[in-house]
């Protein structure tokens, strides 16, 4: 990509992919939204530098805050496989216009990517979880909890990336950081995407009014968090250095 591309919150990250790959690998432009979205301050005042060293690694930095090896997942999910039985009773133009909405960048986030002492990273757990289901809202639930103190069904997976977490300070400097100030509330809690009461065994809605609903709140998020996006990037004087 030329160094003059400008910066599309909209562009459809499926479309520099080679047909039948996963964008989280090979988006040249996703990777490139991602390394210098997230090469910035952290709230500990330190810089957070990251760089592309090789297709087997996604995204890396390397400084005396540690070694942190990044990579990409999306977080709308329709929950296509899961949810199959409602998600074929979707017209092909709705289902598309949730993949065409989700593959933008404001439906992408950067995880760990090295698995710690052989066990699952975030990004894994979060999608074989049962009380998860691949969630985002339910994930960024875990990560308060981990900030506060509290137990979650991912409690033991993020305290193994703790060293991660603790860049960020605190919840609300995670949640500044990677702009997912939309998916939480002004006192801090964080607005699920689906009924939530309390972690359990029936995360995912199980009918096609409730799957439409939980679909449709995904996409407002993701369409906030690409204006908040490109605000940061415009206030930055970014347009272009992508």
């Amino acid at each position: 990509m030329s160094d003059e591309a400008e910066f599309d919150a909209e562009f459809d990250l499926r479309s520099d992919t080679p047909a039948g790959k996963d964008p989280d690998t090979y988006s040249p432009r996703l990777r490139r939204y991602h390394r210098l979205l997230w090469s910035k301050e952290l709230p500990n005042g330190k810089m957070f530098d990251l760089v592309a060293e090789k297709r087997t690694v996604y995204l890396a930095h390397d400084s005396e805050l540690g070694r942190f090896v990044l990579s990409s997942d999306t977080i709308a999910t329709s929950n296509k496989k899961r949810l199959h039985h409602l998600y074929s009773e979707l017209s092909d133009e709705e289902n598309e216009r949730f993949h065409r909405q989700g593959y933008t960048i404001g439906g992408m986030m950067v995880f760990p990517g090295v698995p710690v002492n052989g066990k699952q990273t975030i990004n894994q757990r979060r999608g074989t979880h049962r009380e998860i289901e691949d969630r985002f809202d339910l994930t960024l639930e875990c990560i308060r909890r981990h900030y506060s103190g509290e137990s979650s069904p991912l409690g033991d997976t993020l305290a193994a990336y703790r060293a991660f977490l603790d860049l960020f300070v605190d919840f609300s400097g995670y949640v500044e950081f990677f702009h997912l100030g939309d998916l939480v509330s002004e006192s801090g809690k964080v607005k699920p995407f689906h009924a939530f009461e309390g972690f359990g065994p029936r995360a995912l809605p199980d009918n096609l009014r409730d799957y439409v609903v939980y679909r449709e709140r995904t996409l407002e998020f993701v369409r906030a968090r690409n204006q908040r996006i490109l605000n940061w990037v415009v206030d930055n004087g970014l347009e272009r250095a992508w």
